[in-house]
């Protein structure tokens, strides 16, 4: 048998620890705000991990510099008790904290989806303290840390949107395998799930309202012109996004394109003048994309770093 020299597949043989990270996964907060009778909520699900000088826990069992766990989740319950204000803002708080607490601890990740809630309406009147979780979107956050550096990103997932004409998909190209029909009147739907990330050293700007602008931006070009293709409406999205939010520097859609298929009726003696679909879940297209601006330095590290630990 011919042993086959690896070398260069494998590198030198030497086995060393390589990039790692660890922390409490989906600590589930709510805070209410009692200072009146009128009660606030906030409602967070909130990752932390940490990165620095922790590899004599992997190699030589020696946890002398392993913040449990457990602190992490303790410290984003006490941290709540003062307020959680923009999930973005809460995130830098436990960054700073983490790095600033313990001197071996050099970054990490702080992620958070924020759920929202509104007031039950009681008589025509807005209830003082009971609430109906609201279901358009989730909201999601995320700090990046590598030692005094602070990256943000915020974004949303599961919005849910539909327009029912002035979308078409027209001239593409056709071999012996094509089906689709050309057509300028079709539904066009799409769940969208998208995040930004503000400039470097972004960190104190009101999270909150910039959010509900964005999303306001969103839903507005997503709605205000004859869409030629899916693909067209997202770079419209993000054009306006960043036209009006000098402090964003790009943001990433991806995009399924729902598909509603007009039913034929005709075996019913039937017509269907573009009323009746069969709303297809799978599979779909799925269209994803940055849109950035020109010249904006490229940070993969960043987002890499918010999704996984290498």
């Amino acid at each position: 048998m011919t042993i086959t020299d690896t070398t260069t597949e494998t590198g030198t043989g030497a086995i060393v620890l390589g990039p790692n990270q660890y922390g409490k996964a989906e600590v589930r907060v709510v805070k209410i705000t009692r200072d009146s009778d009128r009660h606030e909520i906030e409602d967070l699900n909130v990752t932390s991990q940490l990165r620095g000088d922790l590899a004599g826990a992997h190699l030589a069992g020696d946890n002398a510099h392993v913040v449990p766990t457990d602190t992490q989740k303790n410290t984003v319950y006490a941290f709540a008790r003062d307020g959680i204000g923009s999930p973005e803002q809460f995130l830098l708080r436990l960054a700073n904290h983490f790095t600033g607490e313990f001197e071996w601890i050099t970054g990490g990740r702080w992620l958070a989806e924020s759920y929202a809630w509104e007031r039950i309406q009681l008589e025509g009147q807005e209830h003082d303290h009971s609430f109906v979780r609201k279901g358009q979107e989730v909201r999601t956050a995320a700090v990046v840390a590598d030692g005094d550096e602070r990256h943000v990103l915020a974004g949303l997932k599961d919005l849910k949107v539909l327009k029912s004409t002035a979308s078409g998909f027209e001239g593409y190209p056709k071999d012996r395998y094509t089906t689709l029909q050309e057509t300028n009147d079709r539904i066009l739907a799409t769940s969208v799930a998208t995040q930004w990330r503000y400039l470097p050293g972004v960190v104190d700007v009101d999270f909150n309202a910039v959010y509900d602008d964005v999303k306001r931006i969103l839903l507005e070009e997503f709605s205000r012109r004859y869409s030629a293709a899916l693909q067209t409406t997202l770079f419209d999205m993000g054009k306006a996004v960043l036209e009006a939010h000098p402090e964003i520097g790009e943001i990433k859609f991806s995009m399924p394109n729902s598909h509603h298929f007009v039913v034929d009726l005709s075996p019913f003696g039937l017509d269907n003048p573009n009323e009746v679909f069969f709303a297809a879940d799978r599979p779909y297209g799925l269209i994803e994309a940055t849109v950035t601006r020109e010249g904006l330095a490229a940070a993969p590290e960043v987002w890499a770093s918010a999704v996984a630990f290498v």
